[in-house]
């Protein structure tokens, strides 16, 4: 009978000590604002809950680890930044860290961006880290892309052009037998060219019309984005072309030479790509801008000097 009353006593001592841990560590931890935590890769959990009592986040390094040791299961923690909100307890941070619910942080690349800039704007993301070079241009699919907070650069380049390689695949393989591109170079080739021609998504299948029409005939596409892109590689010239430029026959100009240029001329978008591999089916060899935001577009050489002279009264009436 004593041995009974002992051990009760023991169970109850034990349940009174599981239960006072259970408490303390459900109970708050000491987080009096929101808090970005950060984890380094390879982190303990002594590590992490000694940084979290540095930072006064928790009040005690050892009892989180004990705690957490006890009733925290035996999912590992993760790396990464996390926030950490007033009212959390501390199964909730370690919950947390073991779930890995990360602040996602996210990069924009807009649709058209020559690679030099996707490279400035990498370059420019404080919370990245680490070199990259500018990446050869068209290998990059335009999107916004989610990163972590000391993420190397390298990885969220490699995503992107992972994204474009991906597409590429997809589109090439839903090509029209119209298409006037003969690989998926050249495809992205003519869509970066497509891209700068035109701001009107609707359009885009009909811009690729009048310049596959162009290719299969050996006429020179004309676009003034190629004759600017070897002076800026794809920055703003913020001047008008001179003469002289767009007589220069280097293997960019197709104001100079006929056929696609030697390379892209930005990173184009899906819908670019689709409109590059899908031309509508038009006989259009001609367009020129209308003052709506879209363009006009012709059949004949003598149309198109009409709609040209159309579009510079349109100019000079307005101040453009």
């Amino acid at each position: 009978m004593k041995r009974l009353g002992l051990l009760l006593a023991s169970l109850l001592a034990l349940a009174l000590v599981g239960a006072m841990l259970a408490s303390s560590f459900l109970g708050e931890a000491t987080v009096e604002e929101e808090t970005a935590f950060v984890i380094p890769s390879g982190s303990s959990l002594t590590a992490v809950a000694q940084k979290l009592e540095d930072e006064g986040l928790i009040r005690s390094a050892d009892g989180f680890v004990l705690r957490a040791k006890l009733l925290g299961g035996s999912a590992p923690i993760q790396a990464g930044e996390f926030e950490l909100k007033p009212g959390m307890s501390q199964a909730d941070i370690l919950r947390a860290f073991q779930q890995g619910d990360v602040i996602r942080r996210f990069v924009t690349i807009p649709e058209g961006m020559p690679s030099i800039m996707v490279f400035e704007r990498l370059m420019a993301e404080d919370l990245l880290t680490g070199e990259i070079a500018v990446p050869p241009e068209g290998s990059v699919l335009p999107d916004t892309y989610d990163f972590e907070r000391g993420e190397p650069r390298a990885a969220v380049l490699a995503r992107m052009q992972g994204a474009m390689t991906e597409y590429l695949d997809e589109a090439w393989e839903k090509r029209s037998p119209d298409a006037a591109v003969k690989s998926k170079r050249e495809a992205v080739i003519l869509a970066s060219i497509i891209e700068k021609e035109t701001q009107d998504k609707e359009e885009l299948p009909l811009v690729s019309g009048v310049l596959s029409n162009r290719i299969r005939i050996g006429m020179m596409l004309g676009a003034d984005a190629t004759t600017i892109y070897p002076i800026t590689k794809g920055k703003p010239l913020g001047r008008m072309i001179r003469k002289s430029e767009l007589r220069d026959p280097n293997p960019y100009n197709t104001r100079a030479i006929a056929g696609l240029p030697v390379g892209p001329i930005s990173n184009p978008s899906r819908a670019a790509i689709a409109a590059a591999l899908n031309p509508a089916k038009t006989s259009a060899l001609y367009y020129v801008a209308d003052g709506s935001g879209g363009h006009v577009f012709a059949e004949t050489l003598e149309e198109h000097n009409r709609n040209v002279a159309a579009w510079r009264r349109f100019r000079a009436e307005n101040g453009i």
